[in-house]
């Protein structure tokens, strides 16, 4: 997986906090999922950064962890799922 490659949520795909549930939910045409709280603040950082800016920022919130592969392994899922897509330095969505 390129660590320069720019992540965002896949068009569609809304990013909240839900009161009721006191979690982030992720909202996209087939659903909804209610998220953890790793999985929230990963996601709310989908905003156009690219990978390595991703780990950097959620190293420096969380320096007892390596979370490293954990971000990664959680945004191929995330790929997978549909909810997010990334231009990497082949321009592919």
């Amino acid at each position: 997986m390129d660590r320069s490659a720019h992540v965002a949520l896949a068009r569609g795909v809304r990013l909240q906090w839900e009161p009721a549930q006191q979690a982030r939910v992720l909202l996209y045409p087939e659903g909804m999922v209610q998220l953890n709280e790793s999985a929230g603040e990963i996601l709310a950082l989908c905003d156009g950064r690219t990978l390595a800016e991703m780990i950097d920022e959620l190293q420096r919130r969380f320096p007892d962890a390596e979370v490293g592969d954990d971000v990664l392994e959680f945004l191929a899922d995330a790929r997978r799922q549909g909810w997010v897509e990334w231009e990497d330095a082949d321009h592919e969505r």
